[in-house]
């Protein structure tokens, strides 16, 4: 078994005919910093939480109310993301070798599960006030309303890079969702302006629950997906496979697996019989840079057997 680092260090496995090589090159697959956008956005949209949600029930708004729920539930997904990121970066450990790496499907998972629970809140104030119909105040509802554009606007911006991390993708749609569901609370406003019709301001809360409910689905199903070990959508497996074996030398491939180490990082471990081409080191790392290339995996775990070992598939 050989293993390269971004330092680039290998050793050669002495078991049989058996050969392996892990790499991991020096190219940086961790998430990116995003320190000073995380403490940006959750400073701006907890200020923007408490302002809200008083505005909305002293204004008898469920459409504010509701907005202001579905922002608490974001910036607490924001700390998550954060949270996970930092620890995402530290070093391995005797017993984390991967160090904490898979923390960011972690918290992906943990908020599908704050969205679940903000769309429970939300549902019960909204069915209470329909029962309990109040007219709401609509000029306070553009107003309020329309600042949260502008603050959720902003934040989403923040995250626009990094899109191939779910994690910071997530915080990316989260304040993009809001800044339209906003932009929704200052339609209702508006029409409630001019109509002076009430059951406007809870429709558009249960317009809000929808859009919440759309978005929880899509990240609680790619974080479970992710948290179960599943090959990323991105990667075809048999095309890996047909890769492979396209090299020369290699007669089949198999025990082949592809599984997140993060919302960032992907690892790969195979077993190449080429019985007429021994094992090398360059080969070996050909193999890893050009499945870095192709398919974006950053730590591969290649085997190399002669077809004639004894140990057969069960190597390991």
């Amino acid at each position: 078994m050989a293993h390269a680092h971004a330092h680039n260090h290998a050793h050669s496995s002495a078991a049989s005919d058996c050969h392996g090589l892990h790499s991991a090159h020096g190219h940086h697959h961790g998430p990116a910093n995003f320190g000073s956008a995380f403490m940006i956005a959750i400073g701006l949209n907890l200020a923007f939480v408490v302002i809200e949600a008083a505005a909305g029930f002293i204004y008898g708004s469920m459409a504010l109310v509701a907005d202001a729920g579905h922002n608490l539930s974001d910036v607490l997904a924001l700390v998550l993301a954060w949270i996970a990121s930092i620890a995402a970066r530290r070093p391995p450990s005797g017993r984390f070798t991967y160090g904490y790496k898979s923390s960011t499907i972690l918290a992906a998972l943990g908020n599908a599960m704050l969205l679940a629970f903000a769309i429970g809140a939300i549902l019960f104030e909204t069915f209470d006030r329909v029962m309990t119909p109040q007219q709401p105040e609509g000029m306070a509802m553009v107003i309020v309303a329309g600042i949260g554009v502008g603050i959720n606007t902003l934040t989403a911006m923040l995250f626009m890079r990094g899109q191939e991390d779910i994690n910071i993708r997530g915080a990316y749609l989260h304040m993009a969702a809001d800044a339209l569901v906003s932009l929704g609370v200052v339609v209702a406003g508006v029409a409630i302006i001019l109509t002076g019709f009430a059951w406007i301001d809870p429709l558009v809360s249960l317009v809000i629950v929808a859009v919440i409910a759309w978005g929880t689905w899509g990240l609680a199903r790619d974080s479970l997906t992710m948290g179960l070990l599943a090959v990323p959508a991105r990667i075809d497996l048999a095309e890996v496979k047909a890769h492979l074996a396209s090299f020369d030398g290699v007669t089949a491939v198999h025990d082949l697996h592809v599984w997140p180490m993060s919302t960032t990082e992907t690892a790969l471990t195979a077993h190449l019989v080429m019985p007429g081409r021994p094992a090398s080191d360059t080969l070996l790392r050909e193999l890893a840079d050009s499945l870095e290339t192709r398919f974006g995996v950053g730590h591969s775990t290649l085997q190399v057997e002669s077809g004639e070992n004894p140990c057969g598939h069960g190597c390991s």
